[in-house]
């Protein structure tokens, strides 16, 4: 796959803001008599679409759109959620396998369990910033994605071959810093594909992944926990890194040849397909997105995401969802607590999962059919700190039980919105969007380092004191609901600015007297 779309002589040329030569081109060769929007430009100009896209009818754009959607979606989105699947369980397994074993053959404190989860997170915070503008400047996720899962799933397979704490510490590290790449990737990946109201649901269907493994990690586990314990001469938590490890490289291999790259640079969309997909793009915002990778700059789009104070109030705010959302981290050993054996604690953890999913779908789905973002960020926390709260409060098996069904929804269910809301409200150019997901992303989850050591198993303890854990956890929500409150007064003070036809910096500048009624606009 190349890495930046040639024409060939007998292609339609075509121009879109940002590139100057092309401007050149396509105003002499097809006469077009509205004026070109580029980047920076003063009101008053308009943006004109490329020339396939001109000649369709309304309804003609709206056919080719959905066929468009549907063709992106079909074979991007399956891929992405396999591996987002494999990313977070190859990850978080670790919770699963301290109850098969790991803990007591390889005789670790709680405080050095505490310290291998905790490490992962500091290789996983290191590399995500310089990972996602180093995809930005080659512009091949196709080929980087898969070729970072492919080093991931070795190495978590040989977590199988770990004989002491210092190898299993050691390990853990690189596999963080491998495993970073992943989902600040996927995030701008999705964002260079579809627009700011289908993004909410794209990005709510790429973390089902994660809360698929949340549901069925533990469930493997327990299968291979009750089955294959012993089998040549290995305890079970050996063979689930084994089995998942795995699968992981397979899945890697398979995406090399499903997976595209950016809109312009891939090969399986026709040439009609190729402009819709970047005008789109360009139309929903005001401004090109990735281009070629001359034009991108790893430290301009650093500076420009960190000059913004969107970036700063997201990053708190997904400090807070994140942490609060650390009980999964450890959610075998919340439902421990309970007073279950191990392998149906280990089955217990599946149903608040299974919740997850759905009430995430549904609510990023209703986000985007109304493109409102606060109140489905907020109503769900709400309902987590309730949870925090129950479960703290209670020592009865099941409104504990209960708490415990709505503690992860409550967490995700408006994190998967959160998520969308970041390129929706840091959306152009590419650079800085690459520089601030991954910084937020990477802000965010360095609350795992410190929760790592909130949720002690002391040998010979079943019912561990929760109290401090769960009561940091609601604290954290209710953060996060503080500054999605205040980015909403902040996005609305930007868009009575753009209805004024006033400037602001990254977004379309409307036409003054059409300001009210046409352009971007930050969606709250």
């Amino acid at each position: 796959m190349a890495s930046s779309h040639a024409h060939s002589p007998s292609e339609p040329r075509y121009s879109l803001p940002g590139d100057d030569k092309l401007v050149a081109e396509h105003l002499s060769d097809h006469d077009a008599a509205a004026p070109i929007a580029t980047p920076g430009h003063a009101p008053g100009t308009k943006l004109v679409p490329p020339p396939l896209v001109r000649e369709m009818s309304a309804e003609q754009r709206a056919e080719a759109e959905a066929r468009l959607r549907r063709k992106i979606d079909t074979r991007l989105l399956p891929m992405i959620i396999f591996m987002y699947i494999m990313n977070y369980l190859d990850r978080n397994n670790i919770a699963a396998v301290r109850l098969a074993g790991l803990q007591d053959e390889l005789n670790l404190a709680s405080w050095q369990y505490q310290t291998t989860v905790s490490i992962l997170f500091v290789g996983y915070i290191l590399m995500q910033i310089p990972s996602n503008l180093f995809l930005n400047k080659i512009g091949l996720p196709a080929v980087y994605l898969p070729s970072c899962m492919i080093v991931w799933g070795i190495i978590s397979g040989a977590t199988a071959g770990c004989q002491t704490f210092g190898g299993l510490l050691a390990i853990r590290f690189f596999l963080g810093f491998v495993e970073a790449a992943y989902f600040p990737g996927c995030l701008f990946y999705l964002s260079a594909w579809y627009t700011r109201k289908e993004l909410g649901l794209r990005t709510a269907i790429l973390y089902s992944g994660s809360l698929v493994s949340g549901a069925f990690g533990g469930l493997i586990t327990a299968g291979i926990t009750e089955n294959m314990d012993g089998a040549r001469g290995l305890r079970a938590w050996r063979w689930v890194f084994i089995i998942e490890g795995a699968i992981t490289v397979v899945v890697a291999f398979t995406s090399f040849f499903i997976l595209p790259n950016f809109p312009r640079t891939t090969k399986w969309l026709t040439e009609e397909e190729r402009q819709l997909a970047v005008w789109r793009l360009q139309e929903d915002i005001g401004e090109d997105d990735w281009v070629n990778s001359e034009e991108q700059s790893f430290f301009h789009g650093m500076k420009l995401a960190f000059l913004d104070i969107k970036t700063w109030i997201l990053m708190v705010m997904l400090l807070g969802i994140v942490s609060s959302a650390s009980v999964t981290n450890f959610f075998p050993t919340v439902v421990k607590t309970l007073g279950y054996n191990n392998v149906k604690t280990l089955l217990l953890t599946a149903p608040p999962y299974v919740l997850a999913v759905i009430t995430t779908f549904l609510n990023a789905w209703h986000a985007d059919r109304t493109g409102e973002r606060y109140l489905h960020v907020v109503l769900p926390l709400c309902v987590g700190v309730a949870a925090f709260i129950l479960a703290a409060a209670t020592t009865g098996t099941a409104p504990r039980y209960v708490a415990m069904m709505l503690m992860v929804p409550g967490v995700y269910t408006g994190y998967v919105v959160t998520l969308a809301w970041i390129s929706n409200s840091i959306p152009r150019p590419p650079a800085k969007r690459a520089a601030a997901l991954a910084a937020i992303n990477a802000v965010s989850n360095a609350s795992s380092i410190y929760a790592s050591y909130m949720y002690p198993q002391q040998k010979g303890v079943t019912h561990p004191n929760l109290v401090t854990p769960l009561a940091v956890d609601s604290a954290t929500a209710v953060l996060a609901i503080i500054m999605a409150t205040i980015l909403r007064l902040v996005l609305a003070r930007l868009n009575k600015k753009l209805d004024r036809g006033e400037h602001v910096e990254g977004a379309i500048n409307a036409v003054p007297e059409e300001a009210s009624e046409h352009g971007f606009r930050f969606l709250l």
